[in-house]
């Protein structure tokens, strides 16, 4: 093997480490692999990447050997201990100024720990989201790169070279910010991801509960809603799931069991929104309705024991149909406007400048969200890169008020049906709470200040003054030390 010959090295060959090897290939960039298990990498070189230039390596000394200056060595491993432990192994081998890039779901706050620690030993250090799944890995994935800034020139003809391309040729890749926002913005992505798919999935249920549609006349609506303003890849692939037959004939989706499980990146969303103050409702109702399914066996009890409504398929099938597909659109607008709330408050407290339009440019293709809809988004921000909440924009404001009575009947009817629908309602509740100039937070402050003297602003006061009452009279004068809203 010719040394200091190959463009990039790439750690861990899995399904998704191969098809970005063989993605880089294919643009002309000689690879260099590695596996833990070593013989992995005679077996690749042996079936998948036969042919091709890739270079396969026995240890990570003769990886780096066969680097061209400044080495960049990107790991597809296991996120957690799996990627310390192999930066562990690679940095000592590595000189000032060579590059380590992170492609795996990783946790932020790691990605920011890993920047600074590898930055004080002279490496730099990129965290990315790579979004698309297997056939995205192998021909055109969303790349979300972060980290030390100082990295991404050396990686942006390659990452850019290998990324899904919109239209007009622009790829879906960009740098994002320092430090964790890479894969930040990649957690969000896949909180958003939770969300579109239990919205696809009560749509379905409503459907096939509210007007007993059979799995071919579920292909046809989805197939039709593909075609408009719902526009994507999971609705592509959804309408695609209801056309497979099991060996029997029978539709595979009805034989499929209804627990749903998930690896964690949706969790982490939901957890980020806590912790941001930022109310994230509907992908935190998407990871707990996964965790409900779950309950497989005692949900399987309850429904001998708790009764509910019987009501009778839905006469006006065309108008159903119409409704729940509105109610579907609406709700991915609320889902989309608090995934960019989110974005927009942990860029304020981390001091990262996102690109929210950009963002929405990286997702148009690749990725699994990829849809028309987000370049209503791109368009939005274009106009005004200020814009607080996607809900004000003219586009979504206009279809929020007219689709909005076709949303709330889906609801009733998902109601009176019996039919779960905990993303289509926590969106509504979460557009009628927005759109309400008073809450009745008002009462639990007092509550608060009641039990706790926790305090109270007031209307007629200026904002940042807090008062306490002596509710019973009994009460002392003091107020509680800290004010938490």
């Amino acid at each position: 093997m010719q040394t200091e010959s190959c463009d990039i090295g790439l750690i861990g060959l899995a399904v998704m480490g191969q098809n970005l090897v063989l993605n880089m290939n294919d643009h002309g960039y000689r690879v260099a692999v590695f596996n833990r298990t070593v013989s992995k990498v005679d077996d690749f070189l042996n079936h998948e990447a036969a042919g091709t230039k890739v270079v396969g390596t026995h240890s990570i000394p003769e990886l780096v050997q066969a680097l061209r200056k400044p080495r960049r060595v990107m790991l597809m491993v296991k996120a957690g201990e799996t990627v310390d432990q192999m930066i562990g192994n690679l940095v000592p081998h590595l000189e000032a100024g060579d590059i380590v890039i992170d492609g795996g779901n990783s946790h932020y706050p790691d990605t920011n720990r890993r920047t600074t620690t590898l930055g004080g030993k002279g490496i730099l250090f990129i965290g990315t989201g790579v979004s698309g799944g297997e056939e995205g890995a192998r021909f055109s994935p969303s790349i979300m790169p972060g980290g030390n800034p100082a990295a991404w020139p050396h990686v942006k003809e390659i990452f850019q070279a290998i990324a899904a391309k919109v239209d007009d040729g622009s790829p879906c890749c960009d740098w994002v910010g320092e430090n964790g926002a890479g894969h930040y913005v990649k957690m969000v992505h896949n909180g958003i991801e939770y969300g579109d798919m239990q919205l696809i999935c009560e749509a379905y249920h409503l459907l096939r509960e509210g007007l007993g549609l059979s799995a071919a006349e579920l292909h046809e609506v989805f197939a039709e809603w593909n075609k408009g303003e719902l526009d994507s890849y999971l609705i592509d692939i959804t309408q695609q799931i209801f056309t497979k037959m099991d060996d029997d004939g029978a539709p595979l989706i009805d034989k499929i069991l209804d627990t749903a499980g998930q690896k964690g990146t949706g969790k982490w969303t939901g957890i980020s929104a806590l912790e941001t103050g930022t109310p994230v409702t509907l992908i935190g109702e998407a990871v707990f309705a996964r965790c409900l399914s779950a309950m497989k066996d005692e949900r399987v009890r309850a429904s001998a024991v708790l009764n509910g409504p019987q009501a009778a398929p839905n006469a006006d099938r065309a108008a159903f149909i119409e409704d729940v597909r509105r109610a579907l659109y609406c709700s991915k607008i609320i889902s989309y406007a608090q995934g960019y709330m989110l974005m927009r408050e942990a860029s304020r407290q981390e001091g990262w400048n996102l690109n929210y339009g950009g963002i929405a440019l990286m997702w148009r293709g690749g990725c699994i969200i990829r849809s028309r809809f987000l370049g209503k988004i791109k368009e939005a921000f274009d106009k005004n890169p200020q814009l607080s909440n996607l809900l004000l924009d003219d586009f979504f404001r206009k279809v929020l008020v007219d689709y909005q009575p076709a949303w709330r009947r889906a609801i009733v009817q998902a109601i009176q049906c019996g039919v779960p629908t905990p993303a289509f309602s926590t969106a509504l509740a979460f557009y009628d709470g927005y759109r309400t100039a008073r809450l009745p937070a008002n009462l639990l402050q007092a509550q608060r200040d009641f039990f706790g003297a926790h305090t109270y602003e007031r209307v007629d006061k200026p904002r940042g003054q807090f008062f306490h009452t002596n509710w019973t009279g009994r009460g002392g004068r003091t107020a509680s030390g800290t004010y938490n809203a």
